[in-house]
């Protein structure tokens, strides 16, 4: 019996939640798959899944195996990727998550060029802005863009710091006058990151410490890109990054305001778990990484 044929084909029917389905995915027959899980079944002299005509799903010694099978087919991956690597360019799978504007904005070109100069790695982008588990969801790089944090069953590489501004357009300073103090933010529109039930509050540096000044917002939105369009149209005062506004800053369709009050900086780290450091495309796509946005990144260069 091939041993790794076998893991393979149950840890695909755990995730493809059939034989079918990961007949598909493996590109055998249903038949194929179906025998070699058999096999494997009788090897071990454990039941590993429960088939019934509505579903397949492991049983309890299923579960533990499919946790570890995973692994180990994972690091024959990249065993194999590294060897290929001591031969010639490097190759091999990488999935990366990010959030939707940075990755959008930034992340796609950045990617691109990585794919153009290393053909043989074939990299899988998913954007999106909820808080996702990188070992559960089976990514190698997640780019997490959040207040400091440490995360301890992670590696978390910090790249850099995410500058962010309070930030207006002309015609509405124009309009409304440009804010002197923090206590004009309760009085003037305000654009807010969030939802519209949560509390509105902007962190804001002062000379004795972090204050929360209170708002008046007159638009919510989960997507800063949303925001920076409104700031731009004179709706209102928005509290946003410089890699999403920072090309409105460089061409004065936007201009900071309260300088002397800024908002609290984000991190941009690269997480990852601790096994999969080695790979040598995962080497060299956070030295890539780090190149690209590392040193004062090209959205700052306006002040």
């Amino acid at each position: 019996m091939d041993k790794f044929a076998s893991l393979r084909a149950f840890t695909s029917v755990v995730e493809e939640n059939g034989f079918a389905a990961a007949a598909r995915a493996l590109g055998l027959s249903r038949s194929q798959v179906n025998k070699l899980v058999v096999a494997l079944e009788a090897d071990l002299g454990a039941e590993l899944l429960i088939r019934t005509t509505r579903k397949i799903s492991p049983t309890s010694a299923g579960r533990m195996l499919y946790e570890r099978a995973k692994a180990i087919l994972e690091d024959l991956t990249d065993a194999e990727a590294a060897l290929k690597d001591l031969e010639g360019a490097p190759s091999g799978e990488l999935r990366i998550n990010a959030p939707m504007s940075f990755g959008s904005m930034h992340l796609a070109d950045a990617v691109a060029d990585f794919v153009l100069l290393y053909p043989g790695v074939r990299i899988e982008l998913v954007l999106s802005d909820r808080f996702v588990d990188p070992v559960a969801e089976g990514f190698d790089l997640t780019v997490r863009i959040s207040d400091a944090q440490e995360f301890t069953s992670l590696i978390d590489h910090r790249i850099m710091e995410a500058k962010r501004v309070i930030c207006a357009s002309p015609s509405f300073i124009e309009q409304h006058g440009e804010p002197r103090c923090i206590d004009d933010l309760q009085t003037l529109p305000c654009l807010h990151y969030g939802a519209a039930e949560t509390k509105a509050g902007w962190t804001l540096v002062a000379k004795n410490g972090l204050k929360t000044a209170r708002i008046n917002p007159v638009m919510f939105s989960n997507n800063g890109e949303i925001l920076r369009t409104a700031a731009t149209k004179g709706v209102g005062l928005a509290l946003l990054p410089t890699f999403i506004v920072g090309a409105e800053l460089q061409s004065g369709r936007l201009v900071t305001v309260l300088n002397e009050w800024p908002p609290t900086a984000l991190s941009i780290c690269l997480l990852y778990a601790p096994k999969r450091q080695f790979a040598t495309r995962m080497r060299l796509f956070i030295e890539f990484f780090y190149k690209r946005f590392g040193d004062r990144p090209y959205w700052d260069l306006v002040q």
